[in-house]
């Protein structure tokens, strides 16, 4: 990685956030949104407003570790509730899910911000973030918020890499989307669903497993741990057998492991009918 360069980014992202003056910056707790908190309140100080939205799309676990850095850099978060998973636009799981999620955070973030006097919305997309599909996006665009991170030109990995550099605990956990994701495309959301895979991955997360997903489909479910901890996964027959029992006793109607481990958009491949492994 070219050091040099990427200080002239961090440099011209704190240009951006200082010409600011006031921002609210949501924040989830990945390292995105933790690298421009923490950049945000370096420059703007308490003209920063960090804010994380609660709702049951947010596990459990993600909003305890959020709540702990903020604390931890003296953020003074704020949390609002969303009720993304009240519209049907949402619940119905399309495409352009994120899009209405979105929306309804940013619709918030809006009338918090006229409340706070607050000049600027932020989020923290990233230049990666560009070469992908992200409905969010456009609600973005539409509301007018700030991606000063891709404003900025900073990749991923960089953003990694200046997060370790604060010391920002999230430096290197694994990204995490919303528990919307573990449910294929088109299968409709409900709470009841979310919490229990909510209830689910924090279990197996319990039991030392780095990288975790629980994917959803008709009731029953679809263990991923990374593929570097598959291996140690199958070697415990003991191990998969508490997981099964545990996830059946939380109300999955049959669980399997995936054998692949964890890949990004598997909930989207089990919507097209991918073969689960015993």
């Amino acid at each position: 990685m070219d050091l040099e360069l990427l200080r002239k980014k961090e440099i011209l992202l704190e240009s951006l956030l200082t010409d600011m003056n006031s921002v609210i910056v949501a924040y989830s707790g990945g390292v995105d949104s933790s690298v421009l908190a923490y950049y945000a309140r370096k420059c703007l100080s308490i003209n920063a407003k960090i804010v994380i939205a609660v709702s049951p799309s947010l596990a459990v676990d993600e909003l305890n570790f959020a709540r702990g850095q903020a604390s931890l850099f003296n953020w003074r978060l704020i949390e609002i509730e969303t009720n993304e998973v009240k519209k049907p636009e949402y619940l119905k799981n399309d495409q352009m899910r994120c899009y209405f999620c979105k929306s309804t955070l940013f619709e918030e973030l809006e009338v918090l911000a006229d409340e706070l006097g607050v000049e600027y919305l932020a989020y923290g997309a990233n230049v990666d973030d560009m070469m992908d599909f992200r409905p969010g996006h456009k609600a973005a665009r539409e509301h007018c918020v700030s991606s000063p991170l891709q404003k900025a030109g900073l990749s991923k990995e960089e953003i990694r890499v200046l997060a370790k550099k604060a010391n920002l605990p999230s430096w290197d956990r694994p990204q995490m989307a919303c528990l919307s994701s573990r449910v294929p495309t088109f299968e409709t959301i409900t709470p009841t669903k979310l919490n229990l895979v909510d209830r689910a991955e924090s279990f197996i997360r319990s039991l030392g497993f780095y990288q975790v997903r629980v994917r959803y489909k008709e009731g029953s479910a679809v263990v991923e741990v990374g593929e570097t901890e598959v291996a140690q996964l199958f070697s415990d027959v003991e191990l998969v057998s508490s997981i099964r029992t545990h996830l059946k006793g939380l109300g999955f109607s049959d669980v399997q492991i995936d054998e692949n481990g964890y890949r990004q958009g598997n909930a989207n491949l089990l919507s097209g009918g991918l073969v689960w492994t015993k």
